[in-house]
């Protein structure tokens, strides 16, 4: 599976060594994903490792073992349910006390419990090594006490609009859990469209099946991209004026910044777009 998942087409492979594996198998498993990525990792999609909690018995092992034998390899750590800063800060001292190994290590911080999600700003500054908040829904669930499939697309509005403004206020990525249902095309569609309207950045996906949407739904379309480039080309030739029309809309500082967002996206894609 570790194999296979260098060839799929998605911009992060995230390991995992926490709920994906029982308790008998943890050191076991942590010992085949650093084997692995010391021996196989090569260049393509980032990769993530979900590390135990540091308060488990596995936690601490994860990320020493890990740095120790294929630090190099790994992109992030994801440090599941987080709920208050210092488990951030726990994890970015480890970090820091392995030096040159840890150096290019970055942090994602699962927000998956109540207490996580009420303090989800604080979490957000807690380190300067950290890029993106994930909104995790089955374990915010359980914690919450929400009864099974309370999963429509807007019934987590509150949470993620919560999340969203803490990431963004520090400059992080957004990026939002995964739907379980792998045989469910269009239930995934409609959270991929909402979350991605919402201001999000992504999406994990558990099945290579659920892929194909995602990607085309995170990728703006070439007209998205051409109008981005008409507001920008308005914009440069507005002389002294703050604000244009184009194509009967007002336009201003406020339209630039979103014409870039909408022109990063495209790149990091390899969606060009048209011009006009």
């Amino acid at each position: 599976m570790l194999s296979k998942a260098l060839g799929l087409p998605a911009d992060e492979l995230v390991i995992d060594l926490e709920d994906a594996v029982a308790a008998d198998q943890k050191d076991d498993a942590r010992e085949r994903v650093a084997g692995f990525l010391s021996r196989e990792r090569s260049v393509g999609a980032a990769i993530a490792v979900r590390v135990n909690a540091l308060a488990s018995p596995w936690g601490e092992r994860d990320v020493v073992d890990l740095l120790r034998q294929a630090g190099r390899w790994i992109d992030s750590l994801i440090v599941p349910k987080v709920e208050r800063p210092e488990d951030i800060e726990e994890v970015e001292r480890l970090l820091n006390a392995h030096g040159d190994l840890a150096s290019g290590v970055r942090l994602q911080a699962l927000i998956e419990t109540a207490a996580g999600l009420l303090h989800a700003a604080e979490i957000a500054a807690a380190s300067s090594r950290l890029e993106a908040l994930i909104l995790g829904y089955a374990d915010l669930a359980a914690s919450l006490g929400r009864a099974p499939g309370m999963m429509a697309p807007g019934s987590w509005l509150y949470a993620q609009e919560k999340v969203l403004v803490a990431a963004r206020a520090f400059g992080l990525q957004m990026i939002d859990g995964p739907y379980l249902e792998i045989r469910d095309d269009e239930g995934l569609r409609l959270r991929v469209e909402h979350v991605r309207a919402l201001g999000f950045d992504g999406k994990w996906a558990v099945h290579p099946d659920q892929l194909a949407i995602i990607n085309a739904t995170f990728t703006p379309l070439a007209g998205e991209i051409a109008r981005a480039r008409a507001v920008l080309e308005a914009l440069e030739h507005a002389d002294e004026r703050g604000a244009v029309e184009l194509h009967g809309e007002m336009i201003d500082e406020a339209s630039r910044k979103l014409a870039l967002q909408v022109i990063a996206r495209g790149r990091a894609a390899g969606v060009e777009g048209t011009a006009g």
